[in-house]
């Protein structure tokens, strides 16, 4: 057998071909669903935090900021730990970027602050001198979106499974369980900002846009 493959290196080539694909596939692939699953502890976005994103998205966020730290010295010892691919379990879609005009975004919730969020939100420079990232004044006149947020929430809950109202899970619950837990997820961050239209449409049962990305900023760990 191995004399006749010898002699006929296309079927030889082929066969070679063959039991390294069949070891890729016993070797790799168990491997890689694996490390696609989510990571320990991870939990899939409120829906506060998803009405942040959907801003982020909208607003471009994506643009200028990636938020996929690579395995390098100079990546993490600046944005910190690099990034596993368990930890995108519950982002659709990815929001990897390709572009850095500003900083990675990924684990910015370990050094950035609801107040420091509201400034630098409001007016770049007055945070980082020099900086071109324009201001988003608009973010602290608009509503967020919590009702598409709920859909988007309910959606993948019941198409990809994703295990809301699981124990230690946030829970989903129907829309008025949903804007109350908004609500109450709310409250911290609106306190500890400054701007008193903010205070007052929170006081109203509105949620600006600048509360909803600040949830999802903050959610970045």
């Amino acid at each position: 057998m191995f004399h006749w493959l010898e002699k006929n290196p296309f079927f030889f080539a082929v066969g070679v071909f063959v039991v390294i694909a069949y070891a890729g596939i016993v070797e790799i692939l168990p491997d890689f669903a694996e490390r696609a699953r989510p990571v320990e502890g991870r939990k899939p976005y409120t829906v506060l935090q998803l009405a942040g994103r959907d801003v982020y998205i909208k607003d471009s966020c994506n643009a200028c900021h990636s938020q996929l730290i690579r395995p390098f010295k100079s990546e993490t010892d600046r944005y910190g730990m690099y990034s596993l691919s368990g930890e995108f379990a519950y982002d659709r879609p990815f929001l990897w970027g390709s572009k850095r005009t500003g900083p990675d975004l990924m684990r910015v919730g370990n050094y950035r602050t609801t107040d420091w969020h509201e400034n630098h939100m409001l007016d770049p420079t007055s945070i980082v001198p020099g900086s071109i990232m324009p201001a988003y004044k608009h973010m602290f006149n608009n509503v967020a979106d919590i009702e598409t947020a709920y859909a988007e929430a309910y959606t993948v809950k019941k198409v990809f499974n994703v295990p809301y109202d699981q124990p230690d899970m946030p829970k989903l619950g129907t829309w008025d369980e949903a804007q109350k837990a908004v609500l109450e997820e709310a409250k911290p961050i609106v306190e500890a900002m400054k701007s008193q239209e903010v205070k007052e449409a929170y006081a109203r049962g509105e949620i600006k846009e600048i509360v909803a990305i600040i949830a999802y900023l903050n959610s970045l760990k």
